[in-house]
């Protein structure tokens, strides 16, 4: 079964400092991204889709998409306002932040035909997230998605805040609620802020957590196509900074009893760069993995 990896990446890296979907972190030069698709491709995935701002294209194409193309099947697509309601297109056609990762996704449809998993360009997940990931949607329920989740703990930089979705799961690890918020490490626990409201709390480092690894099926599309405008008619105030958010969107639908998320947790290490004071810990990381020879020291042989 052909399976793609949708790769979101065109996310501004304010807090990074620059476009960190493509610093240098592996001993030749290599991208988080690359061993992103190095691990997905191994595990059964036949294709990658990149999300990108239109102005990032020749920089992608002439650095990831050189070495990747060779050995995998691999498209460009641009998160642009070119696929809003007609009411809103003037008023946000000079808007510069990108309109969320639910949009992201939707300006992918016409490039993915088969099951996919989406995940964020400066993320490291790890080759066991990606095989769980792709045995999963070789035999996707119907009205069934997938999150591939981690312990939060071991999601967050010592260097600051991050964002990661907190999540209930109940017995049968299936997804109850997935809170998007601001979380901070505190000695053995965590403070965890909700963005969208509601009071701060407390919780331990074990708490399963979301890192945008999610699973579905091409019947999302239009789920998400339908939801789109009323999402903007309800942020008619804010439209210069609202977002579109999947991890929301999926809440609101498990919420309205009409898809069940399955939780898959994996035994992956994650990392990950927030900060650039982050950077040290992931090439140190990867460095590690390479000496185990969990990676070529080159990743991709010419």
């Amino acid at each position: 079964m052909k399976k793609t990896l949708l790769i979101l990446a065109a996310g501004m890296g304010s807090r990074f400092g620059g476009l960190k979907q493509i610093e240098p972190m592996g001993p030749n030069g290599e991208f988080i991204i690359d061993y992103s698709i190095y691990d997905a491709k191994r595990a059964g995935f036949d294709k990658v889709v990149f999300v990108i701002k239109e102005e990032n294209y020749d920089v992608f194409k002439n650095t990831i998409g050189r070495r990747v193309e060779p050995h995998m099947e691999t498209e460009y697509v641009f998160q642009k306002n070119d696929n809003l309601p007609e009411r809103y297109r003037e008023i946000l056609e000079n808007r510069k932040k990108p309109l969320g990762t639910a949009h992201a996704i939707l300006c992918a449809k016409d490039k993915v035909g088969e099951p996919f998993a989406i995940i964020n360009a400066d993320d490291f997940y790890g080759y066991d997230a990606y095989k769980k990931a792709s045995d999963y949607l070789e035999h996707v329920p119907e009205n069934h998605y997938g999150l591939v989740a981690y312990r939060l703990g071991n999601t967050l930089t010592p260097n600051g805040s991050a964002k990661r979705g907190v999540c209930e799961v109940n017995e049968k690890n299936e997804l109850v609620q997935l809170t998007e918020s601001k979380v901070t490490l505190d000695g053995d626990m965590v403070d965890v802020e909700p963005l969208e409201g509601g009071p701060s709390f407390r919780t331990n480092k074990d708490t399963i957590a979301s890192m945008n690894f999610l699973l579905f099926t091409p019947d999302l599309f239009p789920t998400l196509e339908e939801r789109f405008p009323t999402f903007l008619d309800e942020h008619q105030d804010s439209l210069d900074s609202c977002e579109f958010l999947i991890p929301i969107e999926l809440n609101d639908l498990v919420d309205d009893g009409q898809i069940t998320v399955d939780v898959l947790e994996t035994s992956a290490n994650w990392y990950g760069v927030t900060y650039k004071e982050d950077k040290e810990l992931v090439t140190g990381a990867i460095k590690t993995l390479v000496k185990q020879r969990t990676y070529p020291n080159k990743l991709w042989k010419e």
